[in-house]
């Protein structure tokens, strides 16, 4: 059975709309498909020390991911060291670049859950972040130029080489997501990776 991870963005949670909307459009369309959505901590390597974890559970079936933001430098992180087949929506760029306004206490947008951010965490990112993209056959990258908190025209140059949907307009929520689905769904499970 494979499985989709889904990666939510910095400070959300495995309640995001778009994850609760992958989930229902696999029960629907693709049932066959183990859908997983963990909480990933703000903190990278946390994250990755966790999603390293999940990988080797399931590491007997094709795993598949999609990330949104955050989430999507966490899923390239994942595709770059095990070949994986991925989706990364408006993903954020070498974050730790971005990171110092989140020094200090904050709160979860969903869970209401409070974290303190500290200077070695921005660290951390820095050391997770690939020095190149090497595996760029492996992604599909989804980005609206309207995106009001990354720019948009530094995941194109990141990501060249892989297949790209750039869409006029939208946020960086990725407005309309739930209607690429099928496009998502069919990318992961029916093209195949050269090794």
């Amino acid at each position: 059975m494979p499985t989709l991870l889904y990666l939510h963005g910095f400070n959300s949670s495995s309640q995001s709309k778009k994850a609760i909307q992958t989930k229902h459009w696999l029960t629907l369309n693709a049932p066959e498909v183990h859908f997983l959505c963990p909480d990933l901590p703000p903190f990278a390597k946390s994250a990755i020390d966790l999603l390293k974890e999940v990988i080797m559970s399931v590491k007997s079936a094709p795993v598949f991911v999609v990330g949104s933001s955050m989430g999507g430098f966490f899923a390239t992180c994942l595709i770059e060291q095990y070949n994986l087949r991925g989706v990364l929506i408006n993903p954020a760029v070498s974050p730790a670049r971005g990171l110092e306004s989140w020094i200090g206490e904050n709160v979860n947008y969903l869970t209401g859950e409070k974290w303190i951010f500290e200077p070695h965490h921005i660290k951390e990112f820095q050391e997770y972040d690939p020095p190149q993209i090497k595996r760029s056959a492996n992604y599909l990258v989804m980005l609206q130029t309207g995106d009001n908190v990354l720019d948009y025209q530094d995941a194109q140059i990141r990501y060249r080489g892989a297949k790209m949907l750039v869409e006029s307009g939208g946020d960086h929520s990725f407005i309309n997501y739930e209607n690429h689905l099928d496009v998502i769904y069919k990318f992961l499970m029916t093209d195949t990776i050269n090794e």
